[in-house]
């Protein structure tokens, strides 16, 4: 069986099919809709071959459905139908959870996903759990605030590093986590890693979509972190 996984990004929309060596990818933004995703993506794997789809989205997914439209693209998400669009099966999972299932090496780890939002979610023994850490409060506003790109441009890159650290630690502790994983675009501006967590990639997120399908033993999450 040949996947396609698509990664939806607030930047860019990147996807890969199962057998290839290079992901592709093209712009996204606020004004992209999930009609111009599918044109475009379908556009540009021409020439690939695959049998049902994964998507990564950015944002609230329960039950395997579009439960709130994305804060970085247009609306039109939720009444979507992929499987129409594609024409083959779907499955859908928040964009954090896929790159977290694909960073996943055992016990329970979070990853916290550094973009333009924060992207949080959890896996304890092969289960994906659904997180909304980034809309808890902390400090005076919430984890997104701080960590999130907002929360760069406002506090400076110095600053910004020292509260993912205090997040991070403070996370840990009250998780009680055997693994963090830190990925996302923006992961690359810390100097160094907070103490126990390890880098992501996002090639990860390919992985994950990959094994909603290949990999039986990890069920399809409920719910995911927008």
């Amino acid at each position: 069986m040949n996947v396609l996984v698509i990664d939806i990004g607030g930047t860019n929309i990147k996807f890969l099919a199962t057998g290839q060596s290079e992901a592709r990818r093209f712009p996204s933004g606020r004004t992209m809709t999930p009609e111009g995703m599918v044109a475009g993506v379908k556009e540009m794997t021409r020439d690939w071959k695959y049998d049902v789809v994964a998507i990564g989205y950015p944002g609230l997914v329960l039950k395997g459905r579009i439960a709130k439209e994305p804060h970085n693209l247009a609306p039109g998400w939720i009444e979507f139908n992929f499987e129409a669009a594609f024409g083959c099966p779907v499955k859908l999972i928040n964009d954090a959870a896929m790159q977290a299932l694909g960073s996943y090496q055992g016990g329970t780890m979070l990853f916290l996903g550094l973009g333009t939002g924060l992207g949080t979610a959890m896996v304890v023994e092969g289960v994906v759990v659904p997180m909304e850490l980034a809309h808890l409060t902390y400090k005076k506003r919430t984890f997104e605030d701080y960590l999130g790109i907002r929360g760069m441009k406002r506090l400076g890159t110095k600053k910004w590093r020292q509260h993912v650290e205090v997040c991070a630690n403070r996370l840990i502790s009250a998780l009680e986590l055997d693994d963090v994983v830190i990925g996302g675009g923006n992961a690359k501006r810390l100097k160094q890693l907070p103490p126990k967590c390890r880098e992501g990639s996002n090639a990860n997120a390919f992985t994950g979509g990959f094994r909603l399908w290949e990999n039986t033993k990890i069920p399809k999450p409920a719910t995911a972190s927008a």
